[in-house]
């Protein structure tokens, strides 16, 4: 097979590269029309119960999450010429395009009792900015006689005061969410700027649309920083202008295909698709290296040009399919977690990655067969002194001193196997935020004085049309508000309950002793003020009840705590709604993004493991296609579990928890890690035949031989993953120092522990059935005829 291989990629040179470069020119069309995923990323299926609670609750009240809060602090708001920019401020906002409602203490709202009509109106306090400040003073002690706000906008012990924004919910969905989002911050920056107050920003809008510019510029400085650290670390291994370019202008194409694949299947950047271009460009510059280390050596052993190139597609492309194959099993066992995001990441990347070991596999021979022989100055790093003196090193060890080897591995198992026992599974919904970031000390800042802006829905079905309006319940949703405060992570909660308070105040003329629930003989009084039909959509409490009466919410804003306070409240709540709410007489559900959210991370860890478990399973059925031996396989594992239990390990010691962002790590890394093993079995499979199966002979010249590109290799990983360190985000910047972790240690298992169980277990390990594969993909003992390839203007002595 591979011999055709050589035949098709040297002898249709130009065929090849015209071929590439349509593909490329078309990946590149639609590369241009890919667009940002502005959307909250669904970690359930849809047919999940939870998923589809939440999808009812929305159908019925609207999105929860789509209410931007602005905090400010300080009584200074309530200077004349402070309050009328801020009374000016607020009004603009409404303005702008995408902004359906904005409500701050000086454009609020109050029921009035008009007896004429015998209705509540519902009108603002402030009707126009105060030409006095005695006017104002007025205006304020109005403003904080509605209970109904405190908590809400204001907090009148601490002079906090919150603008609540809300978007438009379509809007929220596209590009444009950006520019909307900027255009009200800088309306609240310019007047930071002019009058010395500090302003707070947060909200699922605000952080979701950051992130999502965190995202896009993230993505262009990794692949560029990519391209400099790769650029970089090839000249300094191959000392050749040639070979960087060559080999950065693969890169270049692969990055164009990862982000037209993108486009083609539908998808749009995420955070996770965002790290695909600077991660293929790690994978295609490693593959590379194999490729160029093993042209630079034949080249130096026979100085044929052709038979070395030729040589390179048969024994290291073989190789490198089943590196990269691995690889992108790794990958791809994202797909059966079921999740969007993760399904999309998957498939894209293991599609990828057989791409880049295509472009590689093909433009690497092409290109320098075009070019002059290399010169003795590009073929001196095969005897760098201080690689050199590495691999001297290694095999010393490794000969020598195995029980120091097998030593130091086992102290290593149990110092990771202990950390293992220290590691917990947790998250929340701004977990990627650095706790030093800006948005994140926002965040803060308002939970501080409102205890939290992570939505936390209760929808209580009564059952009975207008059943909402019913006394008895109402008493009842006020006895569940009065449970939920109880709830340090709980805001205040909001709810018709609110409302019929707020109303009873009103028609007691305004005075906030009578805000509390009426009894029945007010209600009785009232309820000819309360509206009968909610049907048009446009009274107060239309955000509470559907269009019967018989539905409600009560809604409530949640810290930022993790899934496990998060369960905690949600099963110690259900016991005391169930008392409240007898479940045969009311149907109440949890719900909102915080349950989502809960929900959505147990379900995705537990999909996470399985994945893990399917890629380790595939990798291993991969491996006994090559290595057929069931003994080899395990082998040939170990070296590569090592460093997966020292990265778990070192979380549990970091206290870096389980969650969707950390646990994807492990798949990446066993996929990527095995390929030094596959590239020294391989190497070890064919001494074997050389040497007449001297097994010693045989493992050393292996790692002598293999020694150097595992070397490189994983510089150019670790430096390509230490660089994801830089990001904003806390899931990238772990996955950076983990993988770039697990990939060191797995250098040296594969290094010292690998060799040195091949030695030790000699006959034991390394039977008949190792040299006979149960598929042929190597033919690496077969030679290409060199006339039949017909290479034009190619002299195979070494001239071009």
């Amino acid at each position: 097979m591979w011999t055709y291989l050589v035949r098709l990629v040297l002898r249709y040179r130009l065929v090849n590269i015209i071929i590439i470069g349509l593909i490329t020119l078309f990946m590149a069309y639609k590369a241009t029309q890919i667009k940002l995923s502005y959307k909250f990323t669904k970690m359930l299926p849809a047919t999940d119960t939870t998923s589809i609670i939440y999808e009812d609750f929305k159908l019925q009240f609207g999105e929860d999450g789509s209410v931007m809060f602005i905090g400010i602090e300080g009584d200074r708001l309530f200077e004349l010429e402070t309050f009328n920019d801020w009374y000016e401020l607020t009004s603009d906002l409404r303005t702008i395009e995408g902004v359906e409602e904005a409500i701050s203490i000086a454009r609020l709202y109050r029921l009035k009792k008009n007896d004429t009509v015998k209705k509540f109106d519902f009108v603002p306090i402030v009707k126009e900015k105060p030409e006095t400040q005695q006017e104002l003073d007025s205006l304020k002690t109005i403003i904080y006689d509605q209970p109904f706000y405190e908590g809400l906008l204001m907090n009148t012990k601490t002079g906090v005061s919150l603008v609540a924004i809300t978007l438009d919910k379509e809007m929220l969905n596209t590009k444009n969410r950006v520019d909307l989002v900027y255009e009200i911050k800088n309306k609240f920056e310019q007047f930071s700027r002019e009058h010395d107050i500090d302003i707070y920003y947060s909200g699922l809008p605000y952080i979701r649309t950051l992130i999502s510019k965190k995202v896009e510029d993230e993505l262009q400085f990794f692949i560029y920083l990519a391209l400099i650290i790769a650029s970089v670390i090839l000249l300094i291994f191959f000392r050749s202008i040639k070979a960087v370019f060559f080999t950065m202008l693969i890169v270049i194409i692969s990055v164009v295909w990862v982000m037209g694949t993108i486009s083609l299947l539908g998808y749009k950047i995420t955070m996770l698709t965002g790290i695909l271009p600077p991660l293929l460009i790690v994978i295609v510059v490693e593959n590379c290296i194999f490729l160029l280390n093993k042209y630079h050596t034949e080249y130096r052993s026979h100085g044929n040009k052709i038979k070395a190139l030729s040589r390179v597609v048969q024994r290291i492309g073989n190789a490198n399919f089943l590196t990269n194959t691995t690889t992108a099993v790794g990958f791809a066992a994202f797909i059966v977690t079921g999740n969007k995001i993760l399904v999309e990441f998957g498939l894209v990347a293991s599609l990828n990655i057989m791409f880049a070991y295509l472009l590689t596999l093909f433009l690497i021979p092409i290109f320098f067969s075009y070019l002059k022989p290399p010169k003795p100055r590009h073929i001196k790093h095969l005897e760098s002194s201080l690689a050199q003196r590495i691999i001297n090193w290694v095999v010393h060890i490794v000969q020598h001193h195995r029980n120091k080897v097998y030593l130091t591995a086992l102290v290593v198992l149990i110092i990771g196997i202990y950390g293992i026992t220290k590691l917990e599974t947790t998250g929340n919904i701004v977990d990627d935020i650095p706790k030093q970031d800006p948005l994140y000390q926002d965040l803060l800042f308002i939970e501080k004085h409102f205890d939290g802006v992570m939505p936390l829905e209760i929808a209580i079905d009564t059952k009975k049309e207008r059943g909402v309006l019913k006394l008895s319940n109402i008493k009842r949703i006020q006895q569940l508000q009065d449970t939920l405060a109880t709830y340090e992570e709980l805001s205040k909660p909001l709810s018709i309950a609110e409302v019929i308070k707020s109303a009873k105040q009103a028609f007691y003329g305004g005075n906030p002793k009578f805000y509390e629930l009426p009894n029945r003989n007010e209600l009785s009084f009232m309820v000819d003020y309360i509206p009968n039909n909610t049907k048009n959509k446009n009274t107060i409490i239309d955000n509470f009840v559907d269009t019967n009466l018989q539905i409600t919410r009560i809604s409530v804003q949640m810290k930022n705590i993790g899934t496990h306070e998060i369960a905690r409240i949600k099963e110690d709540l259900r016991p005391k709604i169930d008392a409240i709410f007898p479940p045969d007489r009311f149907d109440v559900q949890i719900t909102g993004t915080s349950v989502v959210f809960l929900k959505g991370t147990r379900y995705l860890t537990k999909n996470l493991f399985t994945s893990l478990l399917l890629a380790l399973a595939a990798i291993s059925i991969l491996m006994a296609l090559l290595f057929s031996s069931p003994r080899m396989i395990g082998i040939s594992l170990i070296p590569n579990l090592i460093p997966q239990i020292m990265t778990a390990g070192m979380m549990g010691y970091l206290a870096i928890s389980i969650k969707p962002s950390t646990i994807l790590i492990f798949s990446i890394a066993l996929g990527i890690s095995v390929d030094n093993a596959i590239h020294f079995l391989s190497r070890y499979r064919l001494q074997l035949k050389i040497t007449n199966w001297n097994i010693k002979e045989s493992v050393i010249a292996a790692l002598r031989e293999t020694g150097y590109s595992m070397l490189y290799s994983s510089v150019v990983l670790f430096f390509g993953f230490i660089i994801f360190t830089l990001s904003s985000f806390g899931g990238t910047e772990s996955m950076g120092y983990l993988i770039s972790f697990t990939l060191l240690i797995a250098l040296l298992s594969n290094l010292f522990v690998l060799p040195s169980l091949l030695l030790s277990l000699n006959q034991r390990i390394t039977t008949k059935r190792f040299s006979e594969p149960l598929i042929q993909i190597f033919d690496e003992e077969e030679d290409i005829d060199l006339d039949e390839l017909e290479v034009e203007e190619i002299d195979t002595r070494g001239s071009a």
